[in-house]
C-alpha cells in the first residue's frame, strides 16, 4: 500500500491553525463552490442540462456506440473506444469505465478525452456505460446496468477480440463508487472475474455531509463539492430503499463489512476533497482484509482536480496510466 500526501488532515502555522481554504493549492480556487446553488428535485433539470451542454456530441467523440440490454430487458447504451495501431491477432485488454456526476447526471461523453487518450497509451479497449440515472431510475438500477455492461464484455470476447482475463473497471466519483460496488456484486456472483479496479475520488459512503457521518468536516471553505449536493444526490440514487437489507453494501460501499477477495486497487483523492477521510478509510479496510492496495492522496486538490490543467493533475494522470498499465499486463 502506498499513501502519497503532502498535506497533513490538520495543519499548523506558527500557533494558528490553517483553514481548510487556506490549504488549498491556489491553482485550484476556480473549482470552489460559492454554496449559492440549491440542489433539488426542481433544479435538478436545469443543473443537468447546464452540465450536459459542456460535453461533446455523440458524433465528436472517439467512441462507437454499441447497445445492449440491461437486467430488466430496457436498452443500455455503451460507448466502445478501441486502439486504431494494435498488434494482429492478440486479444486486447479491457477497461470499464463508469463516469461520475452523483449518480444524477452525466455521460460517458464527459470523459472523451481521457478515454481517448487511455486506449491509445496503453492499447486497450475501454467501454463506458451510459448508466440510467437516478431518482428516475434508483438503486439498483445504475449498479445492474454496469452489472449487464460487464457481462456484455465477456459474452463478445471474441466479437471484439477482448482478453477476458485482464478487465479492469474504472470510475470517477459516483462511477468510482458504483466500480467498487460493481467489483463486490461480481465477486458475490462469481460470473466474471476482474483484474482491478481504479477508483477516482470516489464516492463511497451516503453518511458522509450528514450528522450521521463517522468522519470529521472542518469546515466547507475550499470545497468543490459540498454536503448538501452530496445527500441531495445520495437520497436520489436511494429512492425506497430502506438500507434494512444485505445489501446496504452495494448501495454504499463503505458499510460493506466483506472487502475481501477483491481485486487489486489504485485509489486517489485529493486533502481537499469532501470524500478525503471515507475514501483513505475504505483503503485501509480494504489493506486489512487483504486487498492488494495503492492509495494516492494529492496535496491541496479538492473534488474533480483533474478538471484543471497543472502540476498535481499531471501527476494525477501518470499515476492513473501508470497504475492501469500493471493491473492490464
Amino acid at each position: 500500500m502506498c499513501l502519497a500526501t503532502g498535506t497533513p488532515a490538520v495543519q499548523r502555522e506558527g500557533s494558528r491553525t490553517l483553514r481548510r481554504n487556506e490549504r488549498l493549492d491556489p491553482v485550484f480556487q476556480s473549482l470552489v463552490s460559492p454554496g449559492t446553488e440549491a440542489w433539488s428535485f426542481d433544479t435538478l433539470p436545469a443543473i443537468r442540462a447546464r452540465v450536459h451542454s459542456t460535453f461533446k456530441s455523440v458524433q465528436r467523440t472517439g467512441g462507437d456506440e454499441c447497445w445492449t440490454t440491461s437486467f430488466d430487458a430496457q436498452r443500455l447504451r455503451l460507448c466502445l473506444y478501441r486502439p486504431k495501431a494494435s498488434v494482429r491477432g492478440a486479444a486486447l485488454p479491457v477497461i470499464l469505465y463508469l463516469h461520475g456526476g452523483g449518480f444524477v447526471l452525466g455521460k460517458p461523453e464527459m470523459a472523451d478525452d481521457l478515454l481517448w487518450h487511455l486506449t491509445h497509451e496503453l492499447q486497450t479497449v475501454i467501454v463506458a456505460v451510459d448508466y440510467r440515472l437516478a431518482p428516475e431510475h434508483p438503486f439498483p438500477v445504475p449498479l445492474e446496468d454496469c452489472h449487464a455492461a460487464l457481462g456484455w464484455i465477456f459474452d463478445n470476447q471474441r466479437n471484439f477480440n477482448l482478453d477476458p482475463e485482464r478487465v479492469v473497471v474504472m470510475g470517477h466519483s459516483a462511477g468510482g463508487g458504483l466500480a467498487a460496488a460493481l467489483c463486490i456484486l461480481a465477486r458475490d456472483r462469481g460470473q466474471h472475474p476482474l483484474a482491478g479496479q481504479v477508483l477516482i475520488y470516489p464516492m463511497l459512503d451516503h453518511r458522509t455531509g450528514s450528522a450521521d457521518s463517522p468522519h470529521t468536516l472542518p469546515g466547507t471553505a475550499g470545497l468543490s463539492w459540498l454536503p448538501a449536493p452530496n445527500q441531495f444526490c445520495w437520497d436520489c440514487l436511494r429512492g425506497g430503499y430502506k438500507l434494512d437489507d444485505h445489501r446496504v453494501g452495494l448501495f454504499s460501499p463503505a458499510m460493506h463489512t466483506d472487502l475481501r477477495n477483491l481485486p487489486p486497487t489504485f485509489m486517489s483523492v485529493g486533502s481537499q476533497d469532501l470524500f478525503l477521510e471515507e475514501d483513505v478509510d475504505f483503503a485501509m479496510r480494504l489493506s486489512r482484509a487483504g486487498v492488494a492496495m495503492e492509495l494516492h492522496v494529492y496535496p491541496g486538490a479538492p473534488h474533480m482536480f483533474d478538471q484543471v490543467a497543472g502540476r498535481i493533475t499531471a501527476q494525477s494522470i501518470l499515476d492513473t496510466t501508470r497504475a492501469l498499465k500493471a493491473l492490464l499486463e
